[in-house]
């Protein structure tokens, strides 16, 4: 009894791991799945490859995917952004003092560029003598005012 891989196999077999990567959360299923649907074509076009080339194409192939996405496509995906950083991102910087603060000590100061997506931000005063165009430095936050002090 003889067992021959015929191209629809190898096509069955990366349609099944590329489904398989829907519960796996690492793409490297799809890229196996990948390369069986390409040995699949390859054995379509040229129907007299040796069932050991078409494992070592299939190999070969799922290495060099799985690795040119770690490599090239995976890096393109990275999050830069500064979202969920917020504070991070404005603890040191250095603003002016535009409305100054009232009776509940809040006022409001302008950054020279735009700081996570705004120029003015309302703050609470940890020196109690601030005047308009006193630059102040961010040292906390508190809800959405910035706690800040003269610089």
């Amino acid at each position: 009894m003889s067992f021959q891989i015929l191209y629809w196999h190898w096509i069955v077999l990366g349609i099944g791991l590329m489904l398989l990567e829907i519960v796996l959360p690492s793409f490297t299923a799809l890229w196996f799945g990948a390369a069986a649907v390409i040995v699949g074509i390859l054995l379509l076009l040229m129907p007299d490859l040796s069932g050991t080339l078409q494992i070592v194409l299939w190999t070969s192939l799922s290495a060099l995917l799985t690795w040119a996405w770690f490599k090239y496509l995976k890096p393109l995906s990275i999050d830069r952004t500064k979202a969920g950083l917020s504070r991070e991102a404005i603890i040191g910087e250095v603003g002016q003092v535009i409305s100054v603060p009232n009776a509940e000590r809040k006022g409001v100061l302008r950054f020279p560029a735009p700081v996570l997506g705004a120029d003015e931000w309302q703050f609470i005063s940890q020196d109690e003598e601030l005047s308009s165009g006193d630059r102040v430095r961010v040292i906390d936050l508190s809800g959405n005012a910035l706690i800040v002090t003269k610089a």
